[in-house]
């Protein structure tokens, strides 16, 4: 199974995001993206080195939530 992550973008260098999401660091592609008027502190979905969409913060941290929920759950 394969998980979009929630990541906050903060920095933009041309078609690619530095973004972050707990503590973690990754770059992600915004060719995907490339319609939208991305800016800092946006967050998108990346999946595979890729962003694939853009989400408010409302449902970035929903989707965190639930993936917190999973991991205790798998540890159980």
């Amino acid at each position: 199974m394969c998980f979009g992550i929630p990541m906050r973008i903060r920095a933009i260098d041309g078609l690619i995001a530095h973004c972050e999401a707990k503590g973690v660091e990754r770059q992600a592609s915004l060719l995907m993206l490339a319609h939208e008027s991305l800016v800092v502190g946006d967050y998108v979905v990346v999946h595979l080195g890729h962003a694939i969409e853009r989400v408010d913060p409302d449902t970035a941290a929903e989707a965190w939530r639930l993936y917190d929920e999973m991991l205790v759950a798998g540890r159980v």
